[in-house]
């Protein structure tokens, strides 16, 4: 379509609020061939003569509206149609939705360019480009097409997985989850339409690309991961516009570009990796629903553990349930914390019947084989912690008040914030030079345990020692919650230490973390291998040990409601200077919120406060938070004494459903 003569519409890359809407530019006819909508252009800005990024959204004809002449394009950057209108169209409701802008969203969407790469995806025969074939494997554990059929249907699901360990063709082993969801983005791209699958971390993605290997051909998977380099990112991006493909990768990449897209799966979506640090912060799984309401693809949310907020979606009926036909349940021990018998078992920290669960595993009996055995804890480090010997409060630096740590045996300690080492630390309380351990991390674990077990393997699986398999052969692997690598086979036994320590945080979400924890560490034992829970009782350890996960995210979600607190309803958090606060707040309708709590000070110079609504206003509130942001973004403000020029940024930070506000 030639462009000459139309209005270009473009939104510029800048995370001004104030520029956050369309700017109108008239298409000259040297690039009338090129400005299409999608692609990246350069634009003039009356403000002292300068050139500013954007995209191309859209070309209209010249309307009555406005009367002057418009500046012309600058420049076409590239002709690759980066932006697809699927994707404009989410940047703009999730930023409208969470009082933001759309560039913010556009910088997580569409990766930075890279010459060499594009250059080369514009050149390729497109007659090359794979095709869709019959899916090699249907879903199993869940009644025949089952799954199948609801995709197809465009259904949104939450997902209640099989939690075992299972073997590839190829012998590589995998959670049964990650053969579930790559059978279910093969049956989708079989029919000519884009899978989309979001996971935590890189552990995630290598089970799941592990288990897509099996079922489609290479090139039809694409990877998104923040941990590749830019120009693989960018190629990768590329072949998301190519056709239909099967995309999967972290979290931003519920925004990849989808021709046809049939499927959006966002796994484990209580996982705080989810959650964007970034401007303005929307969740993995709040893209993914407003995605699925404007593409009108199949969605599933799902994870070993169910999350309250898609609880609450499935008890709204916007979700259905759907389980396997024969549920599984892992074999759950629960333990107190009480004083060993065996001096091994003593020297381990661990009760009588953990020790021996291990013992059993490491060396077989009753016809069952040795394997190794999986011991989580919950700390990394030797000593992540120390206090006061003589009276007992925690040891802090002398330079900068941070907690101090041991690295390992014999080390001398050093602060975890500065680096500095204690060499002549004194308690700032009593005055006593000598430290104890008030924490074991999982260095000292594993020599501890190494003890206990002698002649045995230890393997140190953590942030420093990332280990992603291990073999068959009998070990004690000590792992920090989040970091256990796949064992071939499965564990034999499963150690689960720490538990009160886990439940010791303070955070709204503590019990739905400790059990996503102990649940995906259960899930790599073997089929009637034990898991042993340590020192942990009550409701939430018998859920845990019965499999009700569901029913415990309905008693949570029960007391939120009771408490008001998300997701019962949602909530904004306002930072920054005590007066622009105040101001945010008083710009929305006070008929508009059930309550606003603050503002209460976070530090010596900023105060925040937190609006909490009901879902049916979010999208009013947003609107009114957001005039507040432009207009203090825009208001002059008064310069310093001697620096005429100079214009303070504002100070202010708008976060709508804050996941650690509470």
């Amino acid at each position: 379509m030639a462009a000459a003569g139309r209005v270009a519409r473009v939104v510029l890359d800048s995370p001004l609020p104030q520029l956050d809407h369309f700017f109108d530019y008239a298409v000259p006819d040297e690039l009338a061939a090129e400005a299409q909508p999608g692609v990246r252009v350069r634009v003039p800005l009356r403000t002292a003569g300068r050139i500013a990024d954007g995209y191309l959204v859209e070309l209209a004809e010249p309307g009555d509206e406005y009367e002057g002449t418009l500046s012309p394009l600058e420049a076409v950057v590239s002709p690759a149609r980066v932006l697809t209108d699927g994707v404009w169209r989410l940047a703009r409701r999730l930023a409208d939705r969470s009082a933001g802008t759309a560039s913010d969203i556009l910088r997580l969407a569409v990766p930075s360019r890279m010459v060499r790469v594009e250059k080369a995806w514009l050149a390729r025969d497109r007659e090359a480009d794979v095709r869709p074939t019959p899916p090699a494997h249907p879903v199993r554990g869940y009644g025949d097409g089952v799954l199948e059929a609801a995709v197809a249907a465009n259904e949104r699901l939450a997902l209640r997985p099989l939690s075992f360990p299972s073997a590839l063709p190829d012998g590589t082993w995998v959670g049964e989850w990650a053969i579930t969801l790559a059978a279910l983005a093969a049956a989708t791209w079989s029919e000519g339409r884009t899978a989309i699958i979001a996971v935590p971390d890189h552990r995630d993605l290598e089970q799941l690309a592990a288990a897509l290997t099996a079922v489609v051909p290479p090139a039809a998977v694409v990877r998104a991961d923040a941990g590749q380099a830019n120009a693989d990112r960018y190629r990768g991006f590329l072949e998301a516009l190519s056709g239909p493909r099967i995309v999967i990768g972290n979290r931003s990449v519920v925004y990849a570009p989808a021709e046809r897209l049939g499927l959006l799966v966002v796994w484990e979506d209580s996982d705080p990796l989810h959650a964007e640090p970034l401007s303005p912060y929307v969740h993995a799984r709040d893209a993914a629903l407003v995605r699925q309401e404007l593409e009108g693809c199949a969605l599933v949310i799902g994870g070993l553990v169910r999350s309250v907020e898609a609880q609450r979606l499935v008890e709204l009926g916007w979700l259905r349930d759907i389980g396997p036909e024969r549920a599984y349940t892992p074999k759950v021990v629960l333990t107190a914390n009480q004083q060993a018998e065996e001096a091994a078992a003593r020297a381990a920290r661990i009760p009588s019947s953990a020790w021996r669960a291990a013992r059993e595993a490491l060396t077989g009996g009753e016809g069952r084989p040795a394997g190794p055995v999986l011991v989580q804890v919950a700390r990394p480090g030797y000593a992540p912690v120390l206090a006061c010997a003589k009276c007992g409060q925690a040891a802090r630096c002398n330079r900068c008040t941070g907690p101090l740590g041991q690295s390992r045996a014999g080390a001398t300690p050093a602060c975890a914030w500065c680096g500095a080492l204690a060499t002549d630390w004194r308690c700032d309380h009593c005055e006593h030079d000598r430290f104890r351990m008030v924490t074991v991390g999982s260095g000292r674990t594993a020599e501890e345990l190494g003890r206990a077990f002698p002649g045995t393997r230890v393997v140190l699986a953590d942030g420093d020692h990332p280990v992603l398999r291990v073999g068959a052969a009998p070990a004690l692997v000590v792992a920090t919650r989040g970091a256990e690598p796949i064992a071939e086979g499965g564990y034999r036994a499963v150690l689960l230490l720490d538990g009160e320590r886990m439940l010791a945080r303070e955070t709204l979400h503590v019990a739905e973390d400790c059990l996503r924890w102990w649940a995906s560490a259960a899930s790599l034992a073997a089929p009637g291998a034990p898991t042993v829970l340590v020192g942990v009782s009550g409701t939430l350890a018998r859920d845990f040990a019965t499999g009700r996960l569901a029913a415990f995210a309905h008693a949570e979600l029960v007391d939120r409601r009771a408490l008001r607190f998300p997701p019962a309803v949602r909530l904004a958090s306002v930072t920054g200077a005590d007066e622009v606060v105040r101001e945010v707040v008083a710009a929305v309708d006070p008929d508009l919120l059930i309550d606003v709590l603050g503002p209460a000070p976070v530090d010596d110079r900023l105060v925040r406060a937190i609006l909490r609504f009901e879902y049916a206003k979010g999208a009013e509130v947003a609107a009114a938070v957001r005039a507040a942001v432009v207009k203090n973004a825009t208001r002059r403000r008064k310069a310093p004494a001697g620096r005429g020029g100079y214009r303070p940024a504002p100070t202010l930070r708008v976060r709508f459903d804050d996941p650690e506000i509470l």
